[in-house]
């Protein structure tokens, strides 16, 4: 072999050396590539469910069943529209009021026995308006009917205060609902029908009847045509407020009508 053979021999190995050091270093690189781009399709990923989570659990779906016609529920912390204020003769039905029926002020609730964020209006801010403002006559308390289509005792919990109602005794009714819950539906209404004093016979016809099923439904409906789109829902003289706000919210929007 020649002195030029060997030196072609040495130089193409060399070659094949720097090939292969080239092939690795190109697998690591394209192997580094290939996890930084997982990483980051992971973080994407995760950041949009719980963008999607956020999102799913602040909206209100609405239920479109023909025979009840009655939306889901809001966030709590839903802030007062601007919606300008509704006559009270489309607001105020026949249903049953708490306070005094000439009061300057009326709070018109459109509201659900079984949606979580009533109960909380109930026992958080409800006490409050009652000892400050209904029983000083300065508000009166209408309750309106808006029960939700995915609130299995909803619709029959409304029946029993309004069947509690027809024996005077709806807001006791109201507040048993509020206080223990509507797990049991019709039996554990005539429980606390019993509770309260009522007639249970006259009660229990009343309720297992369905006689007061339109009045519920006619509330829903006119909930619907106010605009009403979620529980708890308030008009304080017309003008509407939406949620279970604090009881600051609401001191403002009646002292606001009571200093005009």
């Amino acid at each position: 072999m020649t002195h030029f053979e060997e030196e072609d021999r040495s130089v193409e190995h060399q070659d094949k050396s720097k090939y292969h050091d080239e092939s690795k270093d190109s697998c690591k690189k394209g192997l580094n590539g290939f996890q930084k781009f997982l990483a980051m399709a992971i973080i994407v990923q995760t950041i949009l469910l719980l963008f999607v989570a956020i999102k799913i659990s602040g909206l209100s779906a609405i239920n479109n069943d023909a025979n009840t016609l009655v939306p889901n529920e809001n966030l709590p912390d839903d802030v007062p529209t601007n919606n300008p204020s509704l006559n009270l003769d489309i607001l105020i039905d026949d249903d049953d009021f708490e306070g005094n029926k000439d009061a300057p002020v009326t709070i018109v609730e459109f509201s659900d026995y079984e949606c979580p964020f009533c109960e909380k209006f109930y026992r958080e801010t409800l006490e409050q308006i009652r000892l400050k403002y209904i029983e000083t006559g300065k508000v009166k308390l209408v309750y309106r009917d808006f029960p939700l289509g995915f609130h299995p005792q909803a619709q029959k919990a409304a029946e029993a205060a309004e069947c509690a109602g027809e024996q005077d005794q709806y807001y006791q009714m109201h507040d048993l609902l509020f206080e223990r819950g509507v797990v049991g539906g019709s039996s554990t209404f005539k429980e606390y029908a019993q509770d309260i004093g009522l007639d249970t016979a006259k009660f229990a016809a009343c309720l297992d009847s369905g006689q007061m099923a339109q009045e519920v439904k006619k509330d829903a409906s006119a909930g619907q045509q106010l605009g009403v789109s979620g529980t708890p829902s308030f008009f304080v003289n017309g003008k509407q407020l939406v949620g279970a706000q604090p009881f600051s919210v609401f001191q403002q929007a009646i002292e606001a009508e009571l200093n005009k």
